[in-house]
């Protein structure tokens, strides 16, 4: 039995995955970072006597969140005064709010939107994030700051850097190079590993996908560049915005005379790694075009209602059997509240009381993200089962009326909020513990990343003219 062997006993256990039971008065054992075995309390402790008891208290035990889309650059947006009226569409959100924001941003600014995003990640149970960066004056070496981030929290990400032609030839060249060179650094720290083996003792925590903004900031002569360089690269995915509503439309069809999916899959970005965020403006031959390719959709309801971007058609996705992810586009990470969102919107989009159950917004949340996490990790994430990652939480909630496998998704969403994760562990390890940070020195992040954010607000403010 390895040193750091650890029994978690006396939880409520929601495994989900493939198997999704509830255990009551339940155990995890924990070691070399993954799940040895899982069960009765009782029956483990026997099984085990000589490992670390870690006792739940009664509370629930679930596997970590996944974020399939996030953006940590735009954390200093909590609280900015936008000058000039309010802005009227997307476009101009764009133009005024994150194309300036990101312009304002420097190295300590690039490292503390992170630092914050991974203090709230870990406060409400996001273990493993994807996240979209954007930082024009200081590209070079971006990825690996955040990367230090990440590491520092002991979280796992999936970083990509966005390529756009807006900041000129020399903006769109230096984003491409940033991609591919972090993608190759990662793959020669972590090595190559076969997704039909899940034995893997080692933990990989980080992982690259070619970021690129949308079809409405790239000329084709850039998404060539991008996708002879990934094709280079081999086996590579891109994170793209695609129909984050009708403007990326109306561009792609005044340009290219394609609409936005048509002109992506036509230009070679689509292919089963690739992740396509919003697609809230895409009619049917393109939700039938996204099927074919296996490109991945992940739908943000938080942030297309803030947007006013319209509603991604999710249910007639999952309906053809189309593995809809969840993110949160920058949006906190809580994923509970994300995934209670989702539930939600739908029936008012539809006028439909039946529309999005329960249990398609849980499949989307963990099976789905979890499919999509395997691409980029060895052990299997967003379950509790033999030979997973221990990337657990502990929720102190405590159903006041039965919880079972089959109810389990409306126990999460009317029950559950990342308010309620005391304790968030990772490989094996706990990041947090009845609330207290363990790898983060928070007050001091949240101290500096006010001052940070003062300086980058003077930058902004500038840049607005």
């Amino acid at each position: 039995m390895a040193a750091d062997t650890l029994l978690i006993h006396n939880a409520l256990v929601c495994t989900f995955g493939d198997a999704n039971q509830v255990i009551e008065d339940g155990a995890v054992l924990v070691e070399s970072g993954q799940i040895a075995a899982v069960g009765r309390s009782e029956e483990l402790a026997r099984a085990y006597p000589d490992a670390r008891r870690e006792d739940a208290g009664g509370k629930l035990l679930t596997p970590g969140n996944i974020c399939s889309h996030t953006h940590f650059y735009g954390a200093f947006a909590r609280g900015l005064y936008i000058p000039g009226p309010a802005p009227k569409d997307f476009p101009e959100i764009l133009r005024r709010l994150w194309w300036t924001l990101d312009m304002a941003l420097d190295d300590d600014g690039v490292l503390y939107s992170a630092l914050v995003c991974l203090v709230d990640a870990i406060r409400n149970g996001a273990t493993t994030l994807f996240d979209h960066h954007a930082s024009p004056v200081h590209i070079d070496g971006s990825l690996d700051i955040i990367a230090s981030a990440v590491e520092a929290a002991g979280l796992r990400a999936v970083l990509c850097y966005e390529v756009t032609d807006r900041n000129g030839p020399e903006g769109a060249a230096a984003g491409i190079a940033e991609n591919v060179r972090f993608i190759k650094a990662q793959r020669a720290r972590s090595g190559d590993w076969d997704t039909s083996r899940r034995d893997r003792p080692e933990q990989v925590m980080l992982s690259g996908l070619f970021g690129l903004h949308a079809s409405l900031s790239l000329s084709d002569e850039t998404l060539a560049q991008c996708v002879a360089e990934a094709e280079a690269l081999g086996d590579v995915g891109f994170h793209v915005h695609a129909a984050e509503g009708p403007a990326d439309q109306e561009d792609s069809l005044a340009r290219y005379g394609l609409r936005t999916i048509d002109r992506l899959r036509a230009r070679g970005v689509l292919n089963p790694r690739s992740i396509v965020a919003h697609v809230t403006a895409i009619d049917g031959w393109e939700m039938a075009a996204l099927r074919k390719s296996g490109a991945w959709v992940t739908h943000q309801p938080r942030s297309n209602m803030n947007n006013a971007v319209g509603v991604a058609d999710v249910p007639a996705m999952l309906r053809g059997g189309m593995p809809v992810l969840l993110g949160n586009d920058g949006f906190s990470n809580d994923m509970f509240t994300e995934m209670k969102t989702a539930y939600l919107l739908h029936k008012v989009w539809r006028n439909d009381p039946r529309a999005m159950p329960g249990n398609q917004v849980i499949d989307m949340a963990y099976r789905h993200n979890a499919r999509l996490a395997a691409q980029h990790f060895p052990q299997p994430l967003g379950e509790i089962s033999v030979g997973a990652a221990a990337d657990l939480l502990l929720l102190d909630y405590y159903p006041t009326t039965p919880m079972t496998a089959d109810n389990l998704p409306w126990h999460v969403l009317f029950g559950v909020s990342g308010s309620h994760v005391t304790h968030t562990m990772v490989a094996g390890r706990w990041l947090m513990k009845q609330r207290e940070l363990l790898t983060l020195d928070e007050a001091a992040i949240t101290a500096h990343s006010r001052q940070v954010a003062k300086a980058t607000w003077q930058r902004f403010w500038e840049l607005s003219g």
